[in-house]
Formats: structure tokens, C-alpha cells, sequence
């Protein structure tokens, strides 16, 4: 079963300002803005939503297909993925682009100022979907035109397929949003972006749910999740961590675990639940693909915190 990832590939790269931002900013100044933050260092993590869905999934036992765009500057990447088992066979390569890039500055008090550079993801990936082997999809952030696309194809050739419209949602329209999320297998978000969604589209989270085959989840951080089908709702709570440090890439981790559970035939309720087990490990570690963890290691959490028996 081919498990299609639409998203972004891209460098995040991390800076810490070793005061605070409110320090530095006049605000009787604020319209002729210029302030230089000298940081104490620079990492570089390797991200992009379908970056990190494919390395939970390939933790998870699973090898998907990545579909997105990546630059020049892509070879260190590259070798992350080949490290981990993952195709490059979905990623279409823009020689005269940087892969996507963020650069995060974040201060004492945990504020943060980001640029993000798009680079390579405002090409489309143009990958062919084969005929349906029984495969599922999901699309994730990243360009609009491959989240359009791909809906499109995956509805012609029966595919099922998760829309997680996330950052992308207030760059899309209401009718593109409407386009891909009629008729896709579950429609993921947070509790932030539905209520965008709901604005966007003047129709209400059950007009919503209607047009999806089987779901709505709404994540919603430390309170876990929401799972709601045509005939009820459940909550799912969040799974503790052994620790935290970084929220971020939680969200795709979820995702990951979600699928996980819905090609191995889990409930979609057991699906969410490894979602929330997941995403557990993607908080403990600064940076989005740098936690690890065997299936051993994740049957034990799940099994310590919801019944083994559905397992």
C-alpha cells in the first residue's frame, strides 16, 4: 500500500537572542524599524510537513512517498532521507531554487520572529499518481497548486486521502478549500484553523463534517483531540511526555500516527489515539525529526496510557 505525502521539504534554521525583543523595539519607533539581534548560534534542523509525517511514518515501520519540491541546496536532506529508508522518487528538484527555509529567532521570553522563504515550494512537484493499489494520501501544507492537484487525482482513481490545510489555510480560497475538502476521507485541523475554515466558507463544522466521507479531527494541543464522524464524537486525550521541550512538529506527528493506524485497519478512534501517542515523542526533542523510537517503545506508551486490547 503506497502512502502518498503531499507537503513541504524544508530547513529550519534555529537562532537563540540571549535577551528580549521588547528591549531592543521602540515602540514610538515601530514605523522606521531597524534593529540588528546578534544570537549566541545557528542549528539547522531538517522539516517541511511532509518531511515530517514521512520520518514519524518511517518510524513507525511504514515507507511513504514524499511529494514535494526541493532546491539546489538539498543534498544534506537528501542523505536524511536515505538514512531513514524514504523514497526520493515523489520529490521534484528545482536547481535554480533554495529548498524552502525558515529562520527562527526566538528570545528569552519564548517570543519568536520568523522569515520564511518558500524558495523551491512555489514550484509543483508534478508527480503522477499510478492506479489505486488500495493506497491512501494526505495533503499537508505546502503548494497550493500540488494540494489542488493531487485532491483531484486521488478522487479520480478512488484514493483515499486526509486535507490538512493548516498554515496554507488563510492563503487559500473558500472555494479551494471547499473544492479539496469535499469528498476527502478526513479533514484534520487545529481548533484554530476550523474556525478559520467555518469564516472562510460560511458553513458550520457539521455542514463541514458532511462533506467529508468519514471525519473531522480537530486537534487541540495539550487537550488533545476531537474526533468527530457522521455518527458521533470522541474525545481523544493527549498522551503525557517524558518531558517537554518543543511543541513544534507535534502536530505532524499526530498525523503520522493517524495514518499509521488507518492502513494497519485500526478504528479511526485507535488511529487518533497513535496519533496522540506520537505526537508524545515529537515534544521531548527540540526540532522536528529528532526524536527516535522502536514499535516496541510505542506499543508500551500506548498500551500504558489506552487499552492494550485494541492494539
Amino acid at each position: 500500500m503506497t502512502i502518498y505525502v503531499s507537503g513541504s521539504l524544508a530547513y529550519d534554521r534555529i537562532m537563540d537572542f540571549p535577551g528580549r525583543f521588547a528591549d531592543h523595539i521602540l515602540p514610538d519607533k515601530i514605523h522606521v524599524l531597524n534593529v540588528c539581534f546578534n544570537v549566541n548560534g545557528l542549528s539547522e534542523k531538517f522539516g517541511g510537513t511532509a518531511g515530517n509525517i514521512a520520518y514519524n511514518l518511517a518510524l513507525l515501520g511504514e515507507k511513504p512517498l514524499i511529494l514535494a519540491s526541493a532546491g539546489k541546496d538539498f543534498s544534506e536532506y537528501e542523505a536524511w532521507l536515505k538514512e531513514n529508508d524514504l523514497s526520493l522518487e515523489g520529490i521534484r528538484i528545482i536547481p535554480e531554487e533554495f529548498t524552502a527555509g525558515a529562520y527562527i529567532t526566538t528570545d528569552l521570553a519564548d517570543n519568536q520572529i520568523t522569515g520564511f522563504n518558500p524558495g523551491a515550494m512555489r514550484y509543483a512537484s508534478e508527480f503522477l499518481i499510478s492506479d489505486s493499489d488500495g493506497g491512501i494520501g494526505i495533503l499537508s501544507p505546502g503548494n497550493i497548486e500540488d494540494m489542488l492537484a493531487y485532491s483531484r487525482e486521488f478522487k479520480a482513481k478512488g484514493i483515499p486521502y486526509i486535507f490538512d490545510p493548516g498554515q496554507t489555510t488563510s492563503a487559500m480560497s473558500g472555494k479551494q478549500i471547499l473544492e479539496i475538502l469535499m469528498g476527502c476521507h478526513i479533514f484534520i485541523s487545529n481548533d484554530y484553523e476550523l474556525e478559520m475554515v467555518m469564516r472562510m466558507t460560511a458553513m458550520t463544522k457539521a455542514e463541514l463534517l458532511a462533506r467529508t466521507k468519514q471525519a473531522l479531527i480537530t486537534t487541540m494541543a495539550e487537550k488533545g483531540s476531537l474526533v468527530a464522524t457522521h455518527e458521533k464524537e470522541a474525545p481523544i486525550p493527549a498522551v503525557p511526555p517524558d518531558r517537554i521541550v518543543d511543541p513544534t512538529g507535534a502536530g505532524d506527528a499526530y498525523r503520522s500516527g493517524l495514518i499509521k493506524g488507518l492502513v494497519t485497519g485500526k478504528t479511526i478512534e485507535a488511529a487518533a489515539r497513535m496519533g496522540a501517542v506520537c505526537a508524545s515523542y515529537a515534544v521531548e526533542y527540540r526540532g522536528t525529526q529528532e526524536h527516535r523510537f522502536t514499535p516496541e517503545d510505542f506499543r508500551a506508551r500506548y498500551t500504558a496510557f489506552f487499552d492494550e486490547k485494541e492494539y
